[in-house]
């Protein structure tokens, strides 16, 4: 049987998560650099960085040991007080429908987005995985 294709925007891709090949560490920290922003360490294990960021709508990469022992880049929307203050972080969105949210807002930003994801695994640091 054929491998279907699930597609960034479809109600399927909101199931998949990014997953990345090796643990973090302070040796691959800055290869997952996006848009001039790094991965800042804000709880033991657990990172974030921003990724889109307006008045009314937000989006932080969150990556950690989410899944078992998987490295997983997901996403997160925080609550930001005083223009910079980061002050609560949401639950984990899954990378799939994370992107979507984003996609709904500026599709140019989701495709960006996707295009990173798209080098990170080409450069083999992560791969898609759909979780059931």
């Amino acid at each position: 049987m054929a491998e279907k294709e699930i597609t960034p925007g479809t109600k399927e891709f909101e199931k998949m998560i990014f997953k990345l090949d090796k643990p973090l560490s302070g040796k691959n920290l800055q290869a997952l650099s996006y848009n001039g922003n790094q991965l800042r360490e804000i709880q033991d294990g657990i990172y974030v960085m921003p990724v889109f960021v307006a008045d009314d709508f937000n989006m932080f990469f969150v990556v950690s040991q989410l899944i078992e022992d998987d490295w997983i880049m997901a996403f997160t929307q925080a609550t930001i007080e005083n223009d910079n203050e980061i002050t609560d972080l949401s639950d984990p969105i899954p990378t799939g429908e994370g992107l979507n949210m984003l996609g709904s807002r500026s599709a140019a930003d989701a495709n960006q987005l996707l295009k990173y994801f798209n080098t990170l695994t080409e450069t083999k640091r992560g791969e898609w995985r759909l979780i059931q």
